[in-house]
């Protein structure tokens, strides 16, 4: 009985914090099918590559291969997955 209370006082007293906020955010996208983003792609002289926009779960990949990758339903409805090596990704929650 003690544990649940103690869990359950944990878990109030998280509730307000912003790493709480981030990992709310994170269950409902990785749940949800992901947030409503925009997401761009730029070369190095700062020009715009590709842009997608949508409601999407895009994945960083951190073991220095610099890859980002999503899946999102273009206009026919068909899924596809976009795969993005190098270039400057900056993706926006909207």
């Amino acid at each position: 009985m003690k544990k649940i209370a103690f869990i359950l006082v944990t878990l109030l007293l998280l509730t307000g914090c912003e790493s709480w906020k981030r990992m709310v955010k994170d269950v409902k996208s990785d749940y949800g099918g992901g947030l409503n983003r925009t997401l761009t792609v730029f070369d190095y002289q700062g020009d715009t590559l590709q842009q997608w926009t949508g409601k999407f779960d895009v994945q960083f990949d951190t073991s220095g291969a610099g890859q980002v990758l999503f899946d999102y339903v273009n206009e026919e409805g068909l899924r596809k997955r976009v795969i993005i090596r190098g270039g400057i990704v900056i993706n926006e929650e909207i």
